[in-house]
C-alpha cells in the first residue's frame, strides 16, 4: 500500500470592507479590503482589491485617496501587511502605490474560472 500525501481542507472565516468615494452626490470609485489570516502570524493581513475610480473622475486624485482609506482601514483593524496588486500595464497606478509606501514584491500569477 502506498503512502500517498493528501491534501485536508478546512474552512476558515475572512471579513472585508468596501470603501466607496463620494463625488457630488455620485459614487466616483470604489476599493475592497479583505481581512485575511495565516498560521504564520497571530495578526491578520489585508488584501486591497479592485480598485476603480469611473473614467469621468480620474486625474483628481479619488484613487489616491481610496488607497489611503484602505490603508487606514488595514491599520485600524491590526494588519500586519497591506497586499495590493495590479495588472502589469497599469505604471500610473504602480507610481502611485509606491507614493503611499508599497513596495514592488513581485509578481502575481492567476487562473480564471469562466
Amino acid at each position: 500500500m502506498s503512502d500517498q500525501p493528501s491534501v485536508a481542507a478546512s474552512e476558515i472565516s475572512a471579513r472585508g470592507v468596501r470603501l466607496a468615494i463620494i463625488e457630488n452626490g455620485e459614487e466616483a470609485g470604489h476599493a475592497f479590503v479583505y481581512i485575511l489570516r495565516n498560521d504564520l502570524h497571530e495578526e491578520p493581513f489585508g488584501f486591497l482589491e479592485d480598485v476603480f475610480v469611473k473614467e469621468s473622475h480620474r486625474g483628481k486624485g479619488l484613487g489616491t485617496k481610496l488607497v489611503q482609506a484602505a490603508i487606514n482601514e488595514a491599520r485600524r483593524r491590526g494588519c500586519y501587511k497591506l497586499v495590493g496588486t495590479s495588472r502589469g500595464e497599469r505604471c500610473a497606478v504602480h507610481k502611485m502605490y509606491v507614493k503611499l509606501g508599497f513596495t514592488d514584491y513581485g509578481k502575481e500569477f492567476r487562473m480564471d474560472f469562466r
